[in-house]
């Protein structure tokens, strides 16, 4: 069952154009052929997503749309989805600090294994009208967005796979980022902010082929409905999943890195900077109908620096453990050989290939003229930097930057 709420009473603006309180009482697969490459193997679950329905090529859409970057904030109704995510949820806070009128699709149990009650939940999204659905089912997302009474603006979809197994990539990076886009577009969005990430460039993993396949589908509704728009946001490695040494190494244990540190790069983000770029999509025309790959300030930086940082930090002599990466290599191929006898281990073998994505290839633009990663053309945004956050680490713990499900990462 989908419950709508809210924490507070904001008003938002009706599908005739007038204000409105929100109170308690709220309540086939679409064609497209990848280029040349994309796709390594032809996709393995074709019986899950032959149940999906090619809805906007023929759906007729409720709310005519008219132009509200000319509105005032206050003015233009958001629909955030993935609210209660890592990043989600500062992006929900950064909308509310702009005057946005912010609707926050969450599910009834959120966080990190479903630990948050509704209320929780009121309580981290204060400020937003919060909607309770399911974006993984179109029915239940629609019928939700549909009781608010209220045309949409925007959709800005959070939205990502906790886990990065392969049904949850296929589940949550496609099915429900899509649903989000139908159901938005139902009620009159004109506008579709997607949060992306960089290594989809080089897609060798399920969740990014997930990713690419809906990042397609966004882009030619764009050029379907001259009326609608998108801004593909693509992220390099954001602070929290490069922390998960620091309590080790200030425990005194050895950094752990593979080959000799210098394998990969990245120019990492905070979430509050990748939340503030985000929100400017929303308004900034010079962010429409484009793929925006974005990073923090400074220089990239490769494992190594990172941990010779860390030490610094900490007054310590550097201590580092190098792994050969052929031993990850190694154990992909086992999991691979045993997935054709044991099917059930198709989840953990897809981790084994993430890891070893992450240990070796750079968060950064890459060139496809030249076959290589490129720090200069990886643009940089905000003021956060990665030392700052170690330091803060450092002092504070890591609580609120628990990567839960997504260790592996």
């Amino acid at each position: 069952m989908s419950i709508c709420a809210t924490f507070n009473f904001n008003s938002l603006t009706t599908q005739s154009g007038k204000k409105r309180l929100f109170t308690s009482n709220f309540i086939n697969e679409f064609p497209y052929t990848f280029p040349s490459g994309i796709l390594s193997e032809p996709f393995k679950f074709s019986k899950e997503r032959s149940k999906f329905r090619t809805v906007l090529a023929t759906q007729t859409v409720e709310t005519p749309k008219v132009s509200f970057r000319s509105k005032k904030p206050k003015d233009i109704n958001v629909l955030v989805v993935g609210s209660t995510g890592y990043i989600g949820n500062f992006v929900v806070k950064e909308l509310i600090s702009r005057g946005f009128n912010v609707i926050a699709v969450a599910r009834e149990r959120s966080g990190i294994r479903g630990k948050n009650s509704k209320e929780e939940t009121l309580g981290l999204l204060n400020g937003a009208n919060v909607c309770f659905s399911d974006a993984t089912t179109l029915e239940s997302l629609e019928k939700s967005v549909g009781n608010l009474g209220v045309s949409i603006d925007v959709v800005v979809s959070c939205l990502a796979s906790r886990s990065g197994g392969v049904k949850d990539s296929w589940k949550i990076d496609y099915e429900a980022t899509r649903n989000s886009l139908i159901a938005g577009m139902k009620f009159g969005a004109a506008h579709f902010v997607l949060l992306s990430a960089i290594c989809v460039q080089k897609p060798l993993l399920e969740f990014q082929r997930a990713k690419l396949k809906f990042e397609a589908e966004l882009i030619e509704e764009a050029k379907r409905d001259k009326g609608f728009t998108y801004s593909i946001v693509r992220p390099t490695a954001f602070f929290k999943s490069l922390a998960g040494q620091v309590e080790l190494v200030k425990d005194g244990k050895p950094y752990v890195m593979f080959g000799d540190g210098k394998l990969c790069a990245c120019k990492p983000i905070s979430e509050l900077d990748l939340a503030s770029f985000i929100a400017d999509c929303v308004l900034s025309e010079d962010k429409i109908n484009q793929i925006l790959p974005i990073g923090g300030p400074g220089a990239a930086l490769t494992p190594l620096e990172q941990g010779e940082m860390l030490f610094k930090l900490l007054g310590k002599e550097p201590y580092f453990i190098k792994v050969p990466i052929q031993i990850m290599d190694f154990a992909i191929g086992v999991l691979d050989f045993l997935v054709k006898i044991f099917p059930s281990l198709e989840d953990a073998a897809e981790f084994g290939k993430i890891g070893r994505y992450y240990a070796a290839e750079s968060m950064l633009v890459w060139d496809h003229d030249t076959g290589e990663y490129d720090a200069e053309r990886t643009p940089s945004y905000g003021k956060d930097t990665l030392e700052e956050f170690f330091k803060r680490v450092l002092e504070e713990g890591m609580a609120g930057q628990e990567l839960g499900e997504q260790t592996i990462f």
